[in-house]
């Protein structure tokens, strides 16, 4: 952990590191007791470089706590059905434990059912309606990666949640929603919701002792919103081009860290913050479903 004197950041980085560690002395021991080792499959449509960049981490991660993996890359021409063939396949192949589907994908192929024909006992993303509703059961299957990743952050930094005011800006499927019913299941916290038709949204963040923002919208986030104390996770992450930057662009997040870090008790950095931690998530949920497959 990184501190100042007045408040601690919290390095995703750091702790996606130690997870993969973690993970990966778990992989050994499965290899020493001649287990299977957990393998995680990869459907690439199109050639968007953003997709790119992302399926090349979760495959160097692979290598990294030594999974697997298959790498499975169609032109966005594919259509849906031979698409869903393919998902077939994959659903039905014993060695694979885990599978995702890197999004986005091309505008003639429905997200909604390419991830419904995902098995869900191997959907490591935790995007299907089967792993989204287990989140309020007792027993949570495979969660949504970057939720989990945030909840991890939480828990490794001892930050409390139970009986504390949890303000999430940002309703997504991807990570407001889930994280919201996650912190009240789990984190037994008070939690609040807003979105783009939330009046005054500052009269709320500035309740909030936990605040979680993740809607994409450089700066949203300014010190006047924020409690005093509070901690802040900030999930957005937008490229910022322009000619006053080194590489020609930057990386921003949601919240205006400047100024709005020295109000804090915690606080995540963009990049290295959440980012990290998505990826360790989808690694931890691989892991879970070949040791519920294969024990």
């Amino acid at each position: 952990m990184t501190e100042t004197k007045d408040y601690t950041l919290i390095d995703g980085r750091k702790v996606s590191i130690d997870i993969k560690a973690e993970i990966s002395a778990k992989v050994a021991e499965r290899k020493k007791l001649n287990k299977k080792v957990p393998h995680l499959a990869i459907i690439l449509v199109g050639d968007d470089g953003a997709s790119q960049t992302y399926v090349d981490y979760k495959v160097k991660a692979c290598k990294e706590v030594g999974f697997h993996y298959t790498m499975m890359r169609f032109a966005d021409t594919i259509s849906e059905e031979k698409l869903m063939k393919h998902i077939d396949h994959v659903n039905n192949d014993e060695d694979v434990d885990g599978f995702i589907v890197q999004l986005p994908l091309p505008a003639h192929i429905s997200v909604e059912k390419i991830t419904e024909k995902i098995r869900s006992d191997k959907d490591v993303d935790g995007f299907t309606n089967h792993n989204f509703g287990s989140i309020i059961s007792k027993n949570p299957l495979l969660l949504p990666a970057t939720p989990f990743g945030i909840m991890e952050l939480l828990r490794r930094y001892n930050i409390e949640t139970q009986g504390k005011n949890c303000v999430i800006v940002g309703a997504s499927r991807l990570v407001g929603a889930p994280l919201s019913m996650m912190l009240v299941q789990q984190g037994h916290a008070t939690v609040t919701i807003c979105h783009k038709y939330t009046v005054d949204l500052k009269s709320i963040t500035q309740q909030a002792d936990i605040l979680v923002v993740a809607v994409g919208k450089p700066g949203l986030i300014t010190a006047d919103m924020v409690k005093e104390g509070a901690a802040v996770i900030d999930v957005g992450t937008t490229r910022v081009e322009g000619p006053q930057f080194k590489n020609g662009y930057s990386l921003k997040g949601d919240v205006e860290f400047k100024d709005v870090s020295p109000k804090c008790s915690f606080i995540t950095p963009v990049p290295g913050g959440v980012g990290p931690m998505t990826i360790a998530s989808l690694l931890l949920n691989t892991l879970k479903a070949a040791e519920n497959l294969n024990p």
